[in-house]
């Protein structure tokens, strides 16, 4: 057994790396422990290589409208899966040694293997299976390997992997996941796309700009079902304006595959019945956590629907034994992740961090148009019992996103009547997930309406939208 680390981290995602380094910088001796590559699935088959692919396809939307900007573009341009996807997949190489540089620089010791929680405050690692899936193999000169580690505190930050529905088992060939979707060999000529969260709307987002006909089915009534309903619907009819084929309300009962296409059953709300053939389907109907094999239920950790259960400061109900991330629940999002892991270290430390508060999360959808949002919708904050004042500012009404020739899209935020405390704030259109923020470090500081209204915009700025829509919530709107 090596000598005792203050904290190990089961895990090297967005959390695990985080914490990692926060735990360094505290002074605790630290390790991570990771089965396959540093930085988890946000970083190698996730929220970065996405955020790569859907910008070739921003690039690619712009370069066959250049006459909308007063340019020509001489001869045809087109899409070059291979080229796309290597670029994708360059980006993500290059964090990834970068996870490894910032874990050296904060003395973390990097374990490579399949951890197990043996006993409370001791964790043994096995030889990896996963190993040609490292980013070097053999396991490079200085790192850790298989053992028994000891330590005082130990955090499972595992994540997560795609959820699969019985009968629709993803093949890798015909029915993808997330990770098939994102390093396709050739664009298919057809998809369908289960499930319209996050992850189904941006790659249902990418393949359509790719020149794929694409047919999303939400067995929902509203596409994106945790974003506000007034938002997801501006977003569904630009969406279909692109030319997205889009089902509400409808499941998929059956996949039939042949040796070139999947065949979908399908059944609306009213059931009535039809099939739709495609060369690949998209399964993005969710994720569940990676909670098996870790001796969790030997220790008697508390779980619920594949999740581990968790207090406001990552706790399980076994002392000694926390976890963060995507493995303790939604919402499953990166920067959730780093600030939960955070707040579990500091405290540990006994710094006092506040408890995580999940209505100060901010959610990003990256399609085209982008979603963003915080805190309560509207629908949501009624259930709550507020009386409220709700604010709009369209983009056709914004010098900055005429001249981007981004003129579609919606700016929303919702106040609590009473007393002007910003409830929420919702967001579709150009670089929404860039301007979210703002909205996010209000509802921090607790601003109120009077604030918003007060703080001056620079112009010409996307950013000026939110002001106008809390001006328009108090009746002040000045610009339409």
């Amino acid at each position: 057994m090596t000598t005792p680390y203050d904290i190990l981290i089961i895990g090297s995602g967005p959390g695990g790396y985080v914490t990692a380094i926060r735990a360094a910088q505290l002074g605790f001796k630290t390790a991570v422990v990771e089965r396959e590559h540093l930085g988890g699935i946000c970083l190698n088959w996730g929220c970065i290589p996405t955020k790569a692919l859907l910008r070739s396809a921003e690039i690619l939307h712009y370069a066959q409208h250049p006459d909308a900007y007063g340019l020509k573009i001489e001869g045809k341009v087109s899409p070059d899966a291979t080229a796309i996807v290597k670029r994708s997949r360059g980006v993500s190489q290059q964090l990834n040694g970068g996870v490894g540089f910032l874990l050296k620089k904060n003395k973390v010791d990097v374990i490579w293997g399949e951890a197990t929680i043996s006993k409370v405050g001791e964790v043994t690692v096995a030889a990896t299976k996963k190993a040609p899936m490292l980013p070097q193999n053999p396991i490079p000169k200085g790192v850790l390997g298989a053992g028994v580690y000891s330590a005082k505190h130990i955090i499972v930050a595992t994540g997560a992997r795609p959820r699969v529905l019985p009968g629709i088992e993803p093949d890798g060939k015909l029915i993808w996941t997330y990770f098939e979707a994102m390093v396709p060999p050739a664009f298919p000529k057809s998809m369908v796309v289960m499930g319209s969260g996050a992850i189904g709307i941006e790659f249902a987002s990418f393949y359509k700009a790719m020149g794929v006909d694409v047919t999303v089915i939400e067995v929902l009534p509203q596409i994106m079902p945790v974003e506000d309903a007034e938002i997801a619907g501006v977003a569904r009819k630009r969406f279909e304006k692109l030319g997205l084929k889009i089902m509400t309300s409808t499941k998929v009962t059956k996949v039939e595959k042949s040796a070139n296409e999947v065949t979908c059953h399908i059944e609306d709300d009213k059931g009535v019945k039809q099939t739709i053939k495609a060369e690949r389907l998209i399964s993005a109907v969710g994720v569940v956590g990676n909670i098996e094999n870790l001796g969790l239920e030997k220790l008697g950790v508390k779980t619920d629907r594949g999740c581990i259960v968790i207090d406001g400061f990552g706790r399980t109900n076994v002392p000694g034994v926390y976890a963060i991330g995507d493995v303790a629940g939604p919402p499953m999002l990166a920067h959730k992740a780093e600030h939960e892991g955070v707040i579990c270290v500091e405290a540990i430390k006994g710094l006092h961090p506040h408890p995580m508060d999940k209505l100060m999360i901010p959610g990003c959808t990256y399609c085209h148009p982008q979603v963003a949002s915080v805190g309560l919708t509207e629908a949501k904050a009624k259930e709550a019992g507020y009386t409220l004042k709700v604010g709009r500012f369209p983009f056709i009404g914004n010098g900055k996103a005429i001249a981007l020739g981004e003129p579609d899209g919606l700016v929303k935020t919702i106040f609590d009547a009473k007393t002007g405390k910003l409830l929420g704030a919702h967001m579709v259109g150009a670089e929404v997930t860039e301007l979210i923020q703002g909205f996010v470090i209000a509802m921090n500081l607790e601003t109120t309406e009077e604030d918003l209204m007060y703080s001056v915009f620079p112009h010409p700025t996307l950013s000026e939208m939110m002001h106008e829509s809390v001006l328009d919530a108090y009746g002040k709107v000045i610009h339409t």
